[in-house]
């Protein structure tokens, strides 16, 4: 090769067995408009890890999925990148523990990296680097997060929406033929908006105690503790709809590029409701954007690798198209790349 490049080589999924459909939830909280709710959301199954199930054993899962599809060997990979912010250790760090499991070399670096919904494009940044500085030449980029765990079952502000998952993607050393397959990205933090989406106790800030575990009935008559998972949703509504068009805009403004020369846009699947609302604004045929979690619900940073491998699946992703993929929320935090689909 004369130079190098990155390019997305293969994604793999993985959703635990245990699920609750709409229908269930329905049938547990008659008081709820659960129906209703999951109709505005996009959402009929929310699949859930069962207890001692964690985040690394889905993400072995999908990586194991990826290596039976005969694209690599677990020998082959260089680099173990794991995004979760359900980790099963405070240290060690869970991609040690992935690179053993799966048996890849010793020789290979292992990193963990806590993010949600930007993870996936932020990785996808990340791996890129890795490979096109020559310190990688095929990154196993994982996916995963067992946000059940985290969330108070009587919450209906975020039990319906949230699903586990975890994504295998294997980004690859390529020759570069001018234009990137992978890139532009651009980036953007406000940690201004952390209080919006937030465990607030499990941390050294505020260790887990009896007390934290304390559930109590909000305003809204949702009930959790302090070790469950928080989340405005107005709130995260506004953010999104104030920084993804932005997004958008400045990374067509670095590529060079117009709008109609994309050919797929993959956000980050937070809702149905709220991501209709940004094809609109964005002004985006519905042919060209994808909505892709009434199987899953919202899987953090899995949603994107999800929602691609399910357009390519279905026809609507192929060789040679551009994909241009956003992540947005918790942090606050926002990532866009494009993707040249190969």
């Amino acid at each position: 090769m004369s130079a190098t490049g990155a390019a997305i080589a293969a994604i793999e999924y993985h959703l635990p067995a245990g699920a609750v459909s709409t229908e269930q939830l329905a049938a547990e909280f008659p008081e709820w408009p659960v129906e209703k709710m999951d109709a505005q959301m996009g959402i009929r199954v929310r699949h859930t890890a069962e207890e001692g199930e964690c985040a690394s054993d889905l993400a072995v899962e999908a990586a194991k999925k990826l290596f039976a599809s005969g694209v690599c060997l677990p020998e082959h990979i260089d680099y173990v990148l794991f995004c979760t912010q359900t980790p099963d250790y405070f240290l060690p760090t869970t991609a040690c523990v992935i690179q053993d499991r799966l048996g890849i070399p010793q020789f290979a670096g292992a990193t963990d990296f806590d993010l949600g919904c930007s993870g996936f494009v932020v990785g996808l940044g990340l791996a890129k680097g890795l490979v096109e500085t020559g310190q990688a030449a095929n990154v196993l980029l994982l996916t995963g997060d067992t946000l059940s765990k985290l969330v108070n079952r009587r919450d209906r502000s975020v039990r319906p929406i949230f699903g586990d998952g975890a994504a295998a993607t294997l980004v690859s050393a390529v020759e570069d033929r001018g234009s990137p397959w992978l890139g532009p990205f651009v980036y953007g933090t406000d940690g201004s908006g952390a209080k919006n989406l937030i465990v607030p106790a499990g941390g050294m800030r505020q260790p887990r105690s009896a007390e934290t575990a304390v559930e109590r009935e909000a305003e809204s008559g949702n009930f959790r503790s302090l070790d469950n998972l928080f989340m405005n949703g107005a709130e995260i509504f506004n953010f999104a709809l104030r920084r993804v068009p932005g997004c958008v805009h400045d990374l067509l403004e670095k590529a060079k590029l117009d709008q109609d020369s994309v050919d797929l846009f993959v956000l980050h699947q937070a809702n149905q409701y709220m991501l209709e609302h940004l094809r609109k604004k964005l002004k985006i045929p519905p042919e060209k954007f994808v909505i892709s979690m009434s199987h899953c619900g919202n899987t953090s940073s899995s949603s994107i690798p999800v929602a691609l491998r399910d357009a390519q699946t279905a026809g609507r992703l192929k060789s040679g198209d551009v994909a241009m993929v956003i992540g947005f929320g918790v942090g606050y935090s926002w990532a866009g790349g494009l993707v040249r689909w190969r």
